[in-house]
């Protein structure tokens, strides 16, 4: 539904209001976040230990992606201290914190479902079932912020052959780790844990669709979603699930956290679109991480040649 535009964001309209109002060091951490924005690239690499993580990366040689946009990458540190990664706090700094003791090994992928053969993947064998790419994505976050990171993994494709959907298998279902041992946090995130997405299946085979191991040339960082994400970069940043343990090939319209949390606000495609405002806010202009002015979004988050034709025929204001 298209709605009035507001000229700007208020810190309420970027975090949910009952977080929002419930979070005593909301506007302490908004404040951090700004004033990084505002200072620029400069700022962050004073503060950096590494310029450039890829010059001594986990993953050397990597193949290059016909998909990678050859804009400015975002540095190391904005990517990895500006997160939403809620089972390690609600605010932007909180999960560089609170995630440096997270276990990732060892780590098993469940894929599940409506498959002729279920599997489960350790991650050494993830990181054998085909060659990694770099490749170099727009992250277009719903709250007005972007980013440029260069990810590293396979299309997830990659998966679904090995363990070939059956002709029930018309979506697929995503569920990321939780265990509040762990990730105490979680208990005033102010949405349903374990977090949950998911895809059409046409949409997660579309090669775009990224089974992620690192970025920058070396293994994920907790924060970012460590050891195993997914990464969809024509939707907005929280479709891409962080720190997965299970995929389930399914028959029906899978349950996605957010739109669970707030079905009015988030819909179960959430692809980038600058003419669908969100409800509280404007989606025509966004501000990367280190730049001071807004830019024009662009539809599906600038991939529209390799994913449009998804949706034709579908009205993008109604399925938003």
């Amino acid at each position: 539904m298209m709605l009035q535009r507001k000229p700007d964001l208020t810190h309420a309209d970027v975090t949910p209001k009952e977080i929002y109002f419930n979070r005593r060091k909301f506007l302490q951490a908004m404040g951090f976040a700004g004033a990084a924005a505002v200072a620029g690239k400069g700022l962050l690499d004073l503060a950096s230990p590494r310029l450039d993580a890829r010059a001594a990366g986990k993953f050397p040689n990597l193949a290059k992606s016909p998909f990678s946009t050859t804009e400015k990458e975002s540095t190391f540190d904005e990517v990895t201290h500006y997160n939403n990664f809620y089972e390690f706090g609600v605010d932007k700094d909180q999960p560089a914190k609170n995630a440096q003791k997270f276990r990732t090994t060892p780590w098993t992928v469940s894929v599940e479902g409506e498959v002729k053969t279920k599997r489960k993947f350790s991650m050494d064998e993830i990181l054998k079932l085909a060659p990694l790419e770099e490749r170099i994505y727009r992250h277009r976050c719903v709250e007005g912020w972007s980013i440029v990171v260069p990810w590293i993994g396979f299309s997830l494709s990659e998966i679904a052959k090995l363990v070939e959907p059956g002709p029930k298998a018309k979506y697929v279902a995503f569920e990321s780790y939780y265990d509040l041992g762990q990730m105490p946090e979680g208990k005033y995130a102010g949405i349903q844990l374990p977090y949950v997405e998911g895809l059409r299946l046409d949409e997660a085979m579309n090669p775009l669709t990224l089974l992620c191991v690192g970025m920058y040339g070396d293994s994920l960082p907790n924060q970012d979603g460590a050891p195993v994400r997914i990464v969809i970069p024509w939707k907005y940043g929280f479709k891409s699930i962080k720190s997965i343990v299970k995929i389930r090939f399914v028959s029906g319209e899978p349950p996605c956290t957010w739109n669970i949390t707030n079905p009015r606000e988030y819909g179960f495609y959430s692809n980038v679109n600058p003419n669908v405002d969100h409800p509280r806010w404007s989606q025509a202009k966004e501000r990367r991480l280190g730049e001071i002015f807004k830019r024009p979004t662009l539809l599906f988050n600038g991939y529209q040649d390799q994913v449009a034709s998804l949706y034709t025929g579908m009205d993008l204001k109604k399925y938003y």
